[in-house]
């Protein structure tokens, strides 16, 4: 079962042997980030920094960094348990025969227990103390990477509602601090959030915010799934807690928050204010995302339990802990899609592909153009839209392979015919497009054409010192004199060619198919490489992330003293 609060996850996670706790005394400031990502990218466990300079909360990182703590979460013994669930619970068929109503009941009274409670009375765990003069200075919060514009709260539950209604809305958006009463918010445009703020922008009238830190788990995952407008995210929480999220009124606003959260942020956003600078942060695609100009929140109240731990993440180059969020939201929603486009079979978000960047699609390829029409059936479901690059394969192909989909894009894919392009919509986060939120976006028909033999080429890499525009895409095009090459890739010097990740993933990340893609002598050539202004990028190209080295050089310095 599902743990009903932060509290009981910690217990269940250090009983599993899936929690170290470090008593070494450490800083927020750029240490507990390389330790966290250390232990990360060796599988190791969740950690648990019990004593942190200038705070007196402890601090939890990489709680849901791996399938098996992430499963734990969800009250799964794996992510396909949960996907095999929400496929029984689709089946139509089952709710036709009375024997099949029957079997239902314990599924109706799972959503019956799924609907949130608003609890009126008593004195919550959340608001144990009260602080109606806050000093955000006195939580442990984290300066993540070199580069970062300040600290950043990583893991907030940001609770809003529009104006005049009674359904809350909760996302997760990072918080770059400002001062010890003020926080930057970081609203996407195409998040709920910044609509709900452009409906109090228009009415003139101040915008309640509440923020709640350390909620149980599943509640922390139900504000990151691509949920419709409109549905509650406690209402998944609840579903996949198998009981009702309890929600209790904040002491300063009319907003309802969970009542076992460690911290809660009250206040409020004014729409009529100077939005303020927020960024540079190192974000999860693996490179900092450039500084941008968001609505300022400002902290009015602070509740919180006795003894709170504060609780954080840290993103980055992949794969990092919010990989295990976007895998459980793979399995989570493919059922769903599935139900809406039949001709699916199964889906991958490749950990490289930074959840926008690569889809891979298995296909029920038993139609002409069956891959196309599930590509843009893809491109037209919810938050998918913002994939760059889909690739379709075989049914009888794992997507989740990297080697078999590589393989069945070298045999079966004559880019002259089975390349699609489309423009649309891209993520806020994308960096390769000349446009911002806007794009080229990439279809891949990598499934088997009975009506032509299937030609084997090879993929070849390139490093190029760069320094004229156009220089990588010239430098994979002659690859293609090589008639034998069907894909060829030109990436930036200090590039390891021979890493297949990390060429994928700058792939993913670094090309915009209307400009960095050229067919020739029956092959493909892609431009990987960082672009330049002259290449008709219309904003700064943004660093790699990379850790200070005198940093890394201490932490490694110390490293028994951590008990890691």
């Amino acid at each position: 079962m599902p743990k009903r609060n932060l509290n009981s996850f910690i217990k269940a996670l250090e009983a599993r042997g899936e929690l170290r706790r470090v008593k070494t005394l450490v800083s927020p400031v750029l240490e507990i980030t390389e330790i966290a990502d250390r232990v990360g990218k060796q599988g190791g466990p969740a950690l648990l920094f019990e004593r942190v300079e200038g705070s007196d909360f402890p601090v939890l990182i990489g709680a849901l960094g791996s399938e098996g703590r992430m499963s734990l979460a969800l009250g799964v013994e794996d992510f396909g348990a949960l996907e095999r669930q929400l496929e029984g619970y689709l089946d139509l068929s089952r709710y036709t025969t009375l024997r099949g109503l029957l079997s239902s009941i314990p599924f109706f009274w799972r959503m019956f227990r799924s609907l949130p409670v608003r609890v009126p009375l008593g004195r919550p765990p959340c608001q144990e103390v009260i602080e109606h003069s806050p000093n955000l200075g006195e939580l442990p919060i984290l300066k993540c990477w070199p580069l970062d514009g300040g600290k950043f709260l990583t893991l907030p539950v940001v609770f809003t509602k529009e104006l005049g209604a009674r359904t809350q809305n909760a996302g997760m958006y990072r918080m770059q601090v400002l001062d010890r009463a003020t926080t930057a918010m970081h609203w996407h445009k195409h998040k709920d959030g910044s609509q709900i703020f452009e409906s109090y922008r228009k009415a003139g009238k101040r915008m309640p915010v509440a923020v709640a830190l350390g909620c149980d788990p599943a509640i922390t995952y139900s504000c990151t799934a691509p949920l419709p407008p409109g549905v509650d995210e406690m209402l998944l929480a609840g579903f996949l807690r198998r009981r009702p999220v309890s929600l209790v009124r904040c002491r300063s606003c009319d907003l309802w928050v969970p009542r076992d959260a460690q911290f809660v942020l009250e206040g409020y956003v004014d729409p009529l204010e100077p939005l303020c600078r927020e960024g540079p942060f190192g974000d999860h695609t693996g490179y900092y995302s450039l500084e941008g100009l968001y609505p300022r929140f400002h902290l009015t109240c602070l509740t919180r339990r006795k003894t709170p731990v504060y609780p954080a993440t840290v993103v980055g180059r992949p794969p990092m802990e919010d990989c295990y969020l976007a895998k459980a939201t793979e399995r989570l929603f493919l059922p769903i899609l599935r139900k809406a486009i039949p001709q699916l079979h199964d889906l991958c978000l490749p950990l490289e592909g930074v959840f926008h960047g690569c889809a891979v699609l298995s296909v029920k390829n038993d139609f002409p153009g069956a891959a196309q029409t599930v590509m843009n059936a893809v491109w037209g479901m919810g938050q998918l839209r913002y994939t760059k690059l889909l690739i379709a394969v075989d049914e009888g192909t794992d997507p989740s392979d990297r080697q078999a989909v590589l393989k069945a894009v070298l045999q079966n894919v004559e880019p002259g015919r089975d390349l699609t392009f489309s423009k649309g919509t891209l993520d806020a986060l994308d960096h390769s497009s000349p446009t911002a939120l806007f794009g080229t976006r990439l279809g891949v028909d990598a499934t088997a054409k009975p009506e032509r033999p299937a030609r084997l080429g090879r993929m070849e890499v390139t490093a190029v010192d760069k320094r004229e525009a156009g220089q990588g895409l010239r430098a994979a095009l002659r690859l293609l004199d090589d008639r034998k090459v069907k894909l060829a890739v030109a990436v930036d010097r200090d590039v390891d060619v021979r890493d297949l990740g990390e060429v994928l993933w700058r792939i993913y990340n670094n090309i915009d198919a209307g400009r960095d893609l050229a067919v020739h002598a029956g092959g493909a050539a892609l431009d990987a490489t960082r672009k330049r202004e002259d290449e008709g990028l219309h904003h700064p190209w943004p660093a790699d992330i990379e850790m200070d080295g005198e940093v890394r050089r201490r932490i490694t310095r110390r490293w028994k003293e951590y008990g890691l």
